[in-house]
């Protein structure tokens, strides 16, 4: 009886460690992602004021209409490009919580 509540015990101690671990690597990656998300959104801000700034200067409705475009074409090329760096940075995020909970895992599969 002495043996398995120590393997309660360790078996708990273990938990404790592989989810505060779980909870570093959360906040490593939420940090990034957070850091992630303020450089796009500074990048789009200059961006828009930048073809803002020559839309108003346009002298003609097709170089209003270029200017126009050019911008709606390179914003969607960021848009997408961030949402693939975004994905990246959120699978990374679930693997890394994850990791630290794969040996517990495999305990509680083989116990059984």
């Amino acid at each position: 009886m002495v043996k398995n509540i120590e393997d309660m015990q360790q078996f708990g101690k273990d938990n404790m460690d592989a989810t505060m671990k779980s909870f570093g690597s959360l906040s490593k990656s939420m940090q990034a992602i957070a850091v992630e998300v303020a450089d796009y959104s500074k990048k789009m801000f200059e961006n828009s004021t930048a073809a803002t700034e020559k839309l108003i200067g346009a002298k003609s409705l097709e170089k209003a209409v270029e200017v126009q475009s050019d911008y709606v074409k390179s914003s969607y090329e960021s848009f997408v490009a961030e949402a693939t760096k975004l994905g990246e940075l959120y699978a990374d995020l679930a693997r890394e919580v994850y990791k630290p909970f794969e040996s517990q895992f495999g305990k509680v599969v083989t116990a059984k």
